[in-house]
């Protein structure tokens, strides 16, 4: 039996995350998966949402890095056939499945492909292709090694006959693996409900298909290689129509829950289809607007300038007419008429389902919920952790949610997970392979990727990979169809030995992205990862020259051309390791920072947790109950800071905030300000948990001209402290100072904090008037339909109002009155009201702007910081060392917060578990001789970086330099450049760009 830390089931975005957050730690991984690749469903995705970055181009990178992990053991194919034992020592079986191909032995050529007779459905574009019975899943498959479906597999033998390689065994059998792991996790993720049976003819009417088919056709990787056409006849449609909520928050179909992220996948769906075809007509039935995420609100603007219809409505059915075209009848819920719309394509947004999970789940001896779903310890304070102690789940497989919300509760689990292995033997630090000395004339390798047809689709990559043959010391020039794919990988390698190669050039997308994963690959065989540039004919050719397609070619030549040149003068760097102190700074003290604080501290890191307030707690002390749960806030909040009294890794200040800060990740030094009085502390990690302020909605909706027109967070404090004062008509007002032109965004929690306290109010008076005034309901969460269902039974009435109808509220003789403008009656109505309650816009704290300035991090609209990347990275900086969690990221609600912190908390970890980093050697050098020691370059470093030696020169302190190049372009006396970025270098691609002579 095999030992190993964790076993993690499902390698979809949130298993890879939780893997690499284990296994960075130094602890050994089981990553098992049921296909024969690992990506789950983002993969399938043709771009996401609201960046629009490349699905796969954001994932693939990931993939390979895990495929390649030491501590991580990836076993596709497979399926978890028995589990024993208890937290600390699970005894797991794995029956992992035969594909009938030596991955040793196979060299990805597809010839197997070629000569099999055998075409089912190809389930990875939703059916919409066919594959052979042996088939690689997709062009970026990690492991990139072919698979016999024995199921379809007609024994004929022309694959085997037709392999070189001989890998190819039909005797091969499956086998059970038997390992011990501490903890598991359950990613298994999700799957969307297959609508035979509802009314829109699925399945039945070849032009209805669904949304996830549609991402498939927009790809470029998929079965029409991103080009937009009809099933039925495979002519472009001109009017294409979306469906919302098909098999979901309905009682019809017992799915109350709201699949989460269906708005705003088909309003990226539609955006980019007016963007790649601007005379196609878009519509999107919705019954609600859900765009609650950072940045999701601004999309869906964008969405609606770009041309996209919405129509608030309640889809009934649709029919076929002869030319195949589809007619949806809907309810239009603005108007009350009935109304029929006529497409040329229908595409239904149907529910997020658990992804066949029940066995597992009663292998694992775990609940699932009602509605199949990992069943959580509490919905709340708990969503990671499952009712077996030693078990956690994250991602969709408790609950629909986006890619960052996966990603935070994966890293949650992580934490969790560790928590059970922590004081385990981890295992050593890997030998690198030895670097290869820079000998002779520079041979460079250029490498073009098609990128499916995101680049090869609008510009000629043939005629740029025969131009940069040409091209002096370029002894290599190739195009790959997918760079960053692990065949692809694997063959740069091979070309590097070969050819003797000494310097790559890559030309496909963004460095930010991949520039990492081909250094890796360079270092692989010894090269020095420096060796290396990018150019990113992607985002500079193909994007912004899409309809011109000659100058995007002749643009592309031209960039790899300066690549090449630079490349060429580019020398070996090397990084510096750093150790890393196993203390950490939790900047703010609510319920993100403490269960930051208290899951560090049980990983073993001593942790300085700093509030600015006079007690810990932040914006939950005043909250009455917590959403949707109604569990008492106090009830969550005073054994969490019982905990952190008790808990000796964790050292509080009050009344306290971040005064001074130096170093650099791993050995950081702060002056905290502690009642006024200035104390030193050392620390190796961030993490920011500064939580919202409510903005006072001074001049809006009466308020602050009448006591009882309150925010929520005031009638929070009435309610607990039994101060609301009596009532027989309460009226909330959603969207008070948001999502409008000053502040864009949604406030996430501002719905389900008025359903929950209309239902409180409609409880504790029975016979009083409650109205919810609102734009959109945006109770998205686990339970939070649900509970909106359940409050509107309870008799709470909800009345929608527009933007360009906004209630009013009139105060005469002391009495309160809102007029709002009703859509059915078509006239305005009159609501007394003894209360009003505003939904008051929210911003990040007060101190997000000196944060800002002392950390080095990035601060975007409404005083929240901005992520490393909105997708893959939400819980970290740019700046290493330094991460964030909670409010301090965007408006959220107690379980994102809580899962985000727990996820900050294992990212944190993992430069401090590990006990070291190394710091990336792209840093400024001063030339000594040159230097007149004016200190002008000391003056402008943004990170304190430059100090004055012994002789009154400049002296880079390179583990704080940044490389940012400020003070090479300030110093007077050219005595400073910039290691990869030398003068000399950005010179000649200058010049080669301007096709001028040096």
């Amino acid at each position: 039996m095999q030992k190993r830390d964790v076993l993690i089931i499902g390698a979809g975005i949130g298993g890879m995350q939780a893997a690499l957050d284990v296994a960075d730690k130094g602890f050994k991984v089981v990553l098992l998966d049921r296909s024969p690749s690992i990506g789950g469903s983002m993969v399938k995705l043709d771009k996401t949402f609201p960046t629009n970055d490349c699905s796969i181009c954001t994932a693939a990178p990931k993939m390979v890095e895990v495929g390649r992990h030491p501590n991580i053991d990836l076993m596709t194919y497979a399926e978890i056939a028995k589990v024993e034992g208890d937290v600390g020592s699970f005894r797991v079986t794995v029956w992992k499945r035969t594909g009938y191909i030596d991955p040793q032995k196979c060299t990805g050529c597809g010839d197997c492909v070629d000569c099999c007779p055998v075409e089912v459905p190809n389930e990875f574009d939703s059916g919409l292709s066919m594959r052979k019975a042996v088939f690689l899943q997709f062009p970026q498959a990690v492991p990139s090694v072919y698979t016999i479906d024995i199921d379809n597999c007609v024994g004929c033998g022309a694959c085997a006959r037709q392999c070189d390689a001989q890998s190819i065994d039909f005797l091969d059998r499956s086998q059970e693996v038997e390992f011990e792991v501490s903890s598991i996790i359950v990613a298994t993720g999700f799957q969307v409900l297959e609508p035979q049976t509802l009314k829109y003819g699925y399945g039945e009417y070849p032009n209805v298909i669904t949304a996830l088919q549609y991402e498939r056709l927009l790809s470029a990787s998929g079965p029409t290689q991103g080009e937009i056409v009809r099933p039925s006849d495979g002519k472009k449609p001109q009017k294409i129509g979306w469906i919302q909520c098909v098999g979901s928050r309905s009682p019809l179909y017992d799915r109350l829950y709201c699949s989460r992220v269906c708005c705003m996948y088909a309003t990226k769906e539609a955006m980019i289809t007016r963007d790649h075809h601007p005379e196609i007509d878009t519509t999107i039935f919705y019954m609600d607007l859900r765009a609650y995420g950072k940045g999701f609100e601004e999309y869906y603007n964008l969405a609606e300038d770009m041309g996209v219809t919405y129509i608030r409505s309640r889809p009934v059915e649709a029919y076929q007419k002869e030319n195949g075209n589809i007619v949806a009848i809907y309810e239009n819920t603005c108007t009350g008429d009935i109304e029929e719309e006529e497409f040329d394509l229908l595409v239904l947004s149907t529910a997020i389902i658990p992804s066949q999970i029940q066995n597992l789940a009663a292998i694992l001896d775990i609940e699932l919920d009602e509605n199949n779903f990992v069943k959580e310890k509490d919905v709340v304070y708990a969503p990671f952790e499952t009712s077996r102690e030693g078990i956690y789940v994250a991602g969709c497989s408790q609950a629909p949610k986006d890619i960052p919300d996966s990603v935070a509760q994966a890293c949650a689990a992580a934490c969790k997970a560790l928590i059970d292995v922590r004081k385990k033997e981890r295992s050593e630090k890997t030998e690198q392979i030895e670097e290869k000395p820079l000998e002779g004339q520079p041979k460079v390798g250029v490498i073009i990727c098609h990128c499916g047809k995101n680049i090869a689709g609008f510009l000629d990559v043939e005629k740029v990979t025969a131009y940069a043959k040409q091209l002096p010391n370029v002894v290599y020039s190739e195009h790959e169809s997918f760079a960053c794919s692990e065949d692809a990988q694997a063959r740069i390698k091979k070309a590097v030995e070969e050819h003797g190669l000494n310097r790559l050039v890559v030309a496909a997308c963004s460095p930010r992205t991949h520039a990492f994963l081909f250094q890796q690959t360079l270092a692989e065989v010894g090269l020095n990862k420096y060796l290396f540039e990018m150019a990113n004919i992607r985002n500079h050719c193909s994007w912004v020259h899409s309809s011109d397609w000659e100058r995007a070619t002749e643009k592309a030549k031209d960039l790899v051309r300066s690549a090449v040149k630079k490349v060429q003068l580019q020398e070996p760097l090397h990084e510096m390791e750093v150790e890393v102190a196993r203390r950490a700074l939790v900047i703010g003290g609510g319920i993100s920072g403490i269960s930051t604080a208290l899951n560090l501290a049980r990983l073993g890191i001593f942790v300085y947790l700093v509030e600015k307030e006079g007690t810990l707690g932040g914006n939950l002390r005043n909250v009455n109950r917590l959403f949707p749960s109604d569990i008492e806030a106090k009830k969550v909040l005073q054994p969490l800071l019982k905990k952190v009294k008790e808990e000796q890794n964790v050292k509080v200040f009050t009344n306290t905030t971040l005064k001074e800060i130096s170093g650099y990740i791993g050995n950081y030094e702060g002056v905290l300000s502690v009642k006024g009085k200035d104390k030193t502390v050392q620390f190796g990690t961030i993490v920011v948990a500064t939580g919202f302020t409510e903005v006072e909605p001074h001049g809006l909706f009466g308020y602050g001209e009448h006591p009882h027109v309150v925010t929520e967070l005031q009638l929070e404090k009435m309610l607990q402290s039994k101060a609301v004062p009596p009532y027989k008509s309460v009226v909330f007002i959603g969207c008070v100072g948001s999502r409008c032109e000053e502040r864009p965004y949604c406030c996430r929690v501002g719905c389900g904090n008025a359903v929950k306290n209309a239902k409180i109010l409609k409880e504790d008076n029975p016979k009083a008037k409650v109205f919810v005034l609102y734009r959109d309901v945006r109770t998205f969460g686990k339970k939070e339909e649900e509970y909106y269902e359940d409050v509107q039974k309870k008799g709470v009435i909800f009345l929608r109002y527009t933007e360009d109808k906004e209630p009013k509220v009139t105060i005469k003789d002391g009495r309160i009155t809102v007029i709002m403008y009703d859509n059915f009656l078509k006239e305005e109505v009159e609501l007394p009201a003894d209360m009003v309650v505003l939904n008051a816009a929210l911003e990040g704290d007060s101190t997000a702007e000196q944060l800002k300035t002392l950390l080095k991090i990035p601060l975007g609209d409404g005083r929240y910081f901005m992520e490393a990347h909105a997708k893959i990275r939400p819980l970290d900086f740019p700046t290493d060392g330094v991460y964030l969690c909670g409010a301090a990221h965007s408006p959220k609600g107690i379980a994102d917060s809580i899962a985000q912190a727990v996820g900050a908390a294992s990212r944190a970890a993992v430069p401090m578990m590990k006990g070291w980093v190394t710091i990336e050697p792209i840093t400024s050098h001063v030339d000594d001789e040159v230097c007149s020691g004016c200190g002008m370059c000391i003056q402008v470093c943004p990170y304190q970086a430059i100090e004055r030696d012994e002789n009154g020169k400049s002296r880079v302190i390179e583990a704080l330099c940044k490389g940012c190049g400020a003070c090479g372009a300030t110093c007077p006396q050219g005595a400073i450049t910039m290691r990869g970025y030398t003068d000399a270098q950005l010179d000649t691609m200058v010049d080669t760009l301007l096709e001028v002579e040096s």
